[in-house]
């Protein structure tokens, strides 16, 4: 029978334990080793093997999502005994979810392999850090970075192909035991594959599928192949010896375009890498080459030049071509191909962004549904020759298609250079500026279609029995459309959220100024000073509920301190990150709630302390070593994870904690991850009546 005292001492176990389990530090779920496998004289993969404990993940090469998400990266130090070859590949099971405001996301859980293959030119080590942010279903801790060794001492030594023991004992991470492990393997693991069985990667493989089959059909109307339609099939049917053969034929030339742009799906993997392909969405140069290539196919299309391949290439090629044999045919479609490059070549660069979503297949589905959506046409004329005659006749409705294209190149390109505009923070495209041009284009193409805005090599308006030039009713439609477009646009210039095209355009923390919500640097109601320090560096990630709303949010504590005693208001400490997925769910899901919202503007000092934000380095004066962290303060996140771990015990992210102008704890738990809105509406309330209970 438990005594009383017994009790009592269960019972504050219990409650001690509750309040660790709220509010601790995490430790890293994460466990490296390190592996040196030989391959052949002079050639190495040095492996890392990840291991992660379980409900935890890392981000994939390609992680998708909004771009906030933080793929691992691995950097050697220069060392000329030691040579790259291409960069570290990652060999894991994917895993793929849709996060709702933030996207398709793919990463990998339990355990994954990274391989980096180099030369090696002497006995040495191969040193370096890497990076790398893990999440769970609640929290993301923030980036961590850690040094790697590889020693190699067998250069000289020979190995009798490729199924070579490692070449030298793995090594433990110097953060985990010493202990060794058991040398992986060679045989690949059977539940290692690149690729995914989640059910979310068929819908986006689905998506580039119909994307690549849309832009195909669409690439049909252009003058480069909507004229070879009769010439071909026409050919098909007079050359061949009977209708089954010709029907035979043209088939074949239709899987022939289907198997040239495939193959050239696959050729940009096996060049660039299926994970590489990431970078044309994350990184600025990728993005920038992207800017000047879509404006210069926009130019093309606009009539200010023609885009075309060496002609010596057509001529070579259309030598080979003839009806005579299967082979004859298939340089027929790669003549095809080649010739109408001026009009596909845009499309084609749209397609490989979309395919870099797709990882390994993403390039092939892409680019062999581009094929399909080009042939379909020439196989359903073949099956349906007197249909022919129903073609429109090539003529001026072909340019417009093209100058069509062209603006919407252009407004293509802006994407791109935004993408670049933001990586950098050069804030040459703000969220009105790119809404500006958006609008400006949509009205030059509505004036274009309608006939008002002429370009040299556009032809005259077709004429009724009356000689009055007239457009047809898609171009009058097509006209409604851009015009519509830009009317639904122009609310954007004022802060208006425009969820159609929200992933699109620059995020709402780029903007100026927001009508129902004020300056996004307006001061309190009642005299508080804004928000100054780190703004113009951290507004741009602010979540837009924030400016949409007009919430005021500091970014340094001690403004908001001052503010929050000057207000009378607790204090809302909300630890965040730049790359933290789960955090924006809690702003997108639980902050956009009007009682919430309500209470965060009315009720509380909101100061985002974003602990992954590591641009900014703090003077030296202000540089210090932190026992929580294990490592020196350099940065305003350094400072901020610090302040997080040192006074509240956790270093998890989102966190919400609260205190008063005295710096009493007002919620010793904290809020983590919990998206329910009624339990974060009562936690404010209790946080709010706490608040008045001490500060009477």
């Amino acid at each position: 029978m438990i005594k009383p005292l017994q009790h009592f001492l269960l019972l504050s176990a219990l409650l001690l334990s509750s309040v660790v389990s709220n509010a601790e530090i995490t430790k890293d779920p994460t466990s490296w080793t390190y592996e040196v496998k030989k391959k052949s004289e002079g050639k190495y993969d040095l492996i890392f093997h990840l291991k992660l404990k379980e409900h935890w993940h890392i981000w994939s090469f390609n992680p998708g999502g909004d771009g906030s998400q933080l793929p691992p990266t691995f950097n050697f130090k220069k060392n000329p005994s030691v040579k790259l070859i291409g960069k570290v590949k990652e060999n894991g099971t994917i895993k793929s979810e849709t996060i709702e405001v933030v996207g398709l996301v793919h990463y990998f859980l339990n355990k994954v392999n990274y391989v980096q293959q180099v030369e090696i030119l002497s006995n040495t080590k191969a040193t370096g850090n890497l990076t790398y942010q893990v999440c769970d279903e609640s929290m993301c801790l923030p980036p961590t970075t850690k040094s790697f060794s590889f020693e190699i001492t067998d250069a000289g030594s020979t190995v009798n192909g490729d199924t070579t023991s490692t070449a030298a004992a793995p090594q433990k991470d110097s953060t985990q035991t010493a202990a060794a492990i058991v040398p992986q393997s060679n045989k690949p693991d059977s539940n290692t594959k690149q690729g995914s069985d989640n059910k979310d990667v068929p819908k986006s493989i689905w998506l580039i599928l119909l994307s690549g089959l849309g832009a195909g059909l669409a690439a049909v109307v252009t003058p480069c192949i909507y004229s070879m339609i009769p010439i071909t099939v026409s050919f098909f049917t007079k050359k061949s010896k009977n209708r089954k053969q010709g029907i035979i034929n043209a088939s074949f030339y239709s899987l022939s375009i289907i198997f040239i742009f495939a193959a050239l799906g696959m050729l940009i993997v096996g060049v660039f890498g299926a994970n590489a392909l990431n970078t044309l969405s994350t990184h600025w140069i990728p993005n920038l080459i992207f800017f000047a290539i879509f404006i210069l196919f926009a130019f093309s299309f606009l009539g200010a030049f023609e885009l075309t391949l060496p002609s010596s290439w057509t001529n070579k090629v259309d030598s080979k071509a003839n009806t005579n044999s299967f082979t004859g045919i298939f340089f027929m479609a790669l003549t095809l191909v080649i010739v109408s490059f001026s009009c596909t070549s845009a499309f084609i660069g749209g397609i490989a962004v979309l395919a870099s979503k797709g990882g390994f297949w993403g390039p092939l589905v892409g680019f062999g549904s581009f094929g399909l959506g080009i042939a379909l046409p020439f196989t359903i004329f073949a099956l349906f020759p007197s249909y022919l005659k129903n073609l429109e006749k090539p003529g001026g409705w072909q340019n417009a298609v093209k100058v069509t294209l062209g603006f919407l190149e252009l407004a293509l390109a802006l994407k791109f250079l935004s993408n670049a505009d933001l990586a950098k923070g050069w804030r040459l495209l703000d969220r009105e500026i790119f809404i500006a041009i958006w609008i400006v284009l949509s009205i030059l193409l509505g004036l274009y279609l309608l006939g008002k805005l002429r370009f040299s090599h556009d032809d005259d308006l077709p004429k009724n029995m009356f000689g009055t030039a007239y457009i047809s009713i898609p171009r009058l439609l097509l006209a409604i459309t851009a015009f519509s477009f830009a009317v639904y646009m122009i609310p954007g210039m004022w802060g208006a959220p425009l969820k159609a095209i929200s992933s699109f355009v620059p995020p709402m923390g780029t903007q100026d100024f927001v009508a129902n919500g004020g300056s996004p640097t307006a001061s309190h109601d009642n005299g508080a000073k804004p928000p100054m320090k780190y703004v113009d560096k951290l507004k741009i990630y602010e979540p837009e509920v924030a400016t949409k709303y007009g919430l005021v949010t500091y970014y340094d504590l001690d403004e908001a301190k001052a503010a929050a005693k000057l207000l009378k208001k607790p204090l809302m400490l909300d630890f965040t990150g730049i790359n933290c997925v789960n955090c924006r769910k809690m702003e997108g899901q639980v902050w956009s709630d009007p009682e919430v919202m309500k209470r965060l503007k009315e009720d509380f000092v909101v100061v985002s302390l974003y602990c992954d934000y590591n641009k900014e380095e703090l003077p030296e004066s202000e540089q210090y070593e932190s026992k929580a962290l294990g490592s020196k303060v350099v940065t305003v996140g350094n400072k901020n994870a610090d302040y997080q771990a040192t006074h509240f015990n956790t270093n998890a992210q989102p966190f919400y904690f609260y205190i008063d102008e005295h710096d009493n704890l007002l919620a010793p738990n904290g809020y983590g991850y919990d998206p329910d809105v009624t339990k974060f509406i009562a936690h404010l309330d209790a946080v709010k009546a706490k608040y008045k209970e001490l500060n009477k």
